[in-house]
């Protein structure tokens, strides 16, 4: 079972709505902070959002602040990321990530050291 699992991506249209969802319940050490990350063709990993365990700190990027929510569910095991009037740019592949040791929530990608395998999220215009 893998630490982390992203679902909820597809094609949608610009100014639609998708929810991610990573499973966090094959993560087996502790945690401190969940992050989504996205990397388009040809580019690094950008930081998109990221929750404290305990859900008081959230951070957005610049780019999607006022458009995206992330959320957790810790009965579920579960963290989202509701991403609402997307646009052509926001198409890429996501990834959650988990940090062990972070003190604060990062968009550095080194600052997290499990990753899930990802989702294509794809908008058109």
């Amino acid at each position: 079972q893998l630490p982390l699992v992203e679902s909820g991506g597809g094609l949608v249209q610009a100014g639609g709505s998708l929810r991610l969802s990573c499973a966090t319940s094959g993560f087996t050490s502790d945690y401190y902070y969940i992050a989504w990350f996205r990397q388009a063709p040809g580019k690094g990993h950008e930081g998109v959002s990221c929750i404290s365990k305990s859900g008081d700190r959230t951070n957005y990027a610049d780019s999607v602040k006022g458009r995206f929510t992330v959320s957790q569910d810790n009965t579920k095991n579960t963290v989202y990321l509701q991403m609402d009037n997307l646009k052509p740019e926001d198409t890429a592949i996501y990834y959650c990530a988990a940090s062990s040791f972070s003190s604060f929530c990062s968009f550095y990608s080194t600052s997290y050291d499990t990753w899930g395998p990802g989702t294509q999220v794809t908008v058109s215009s």
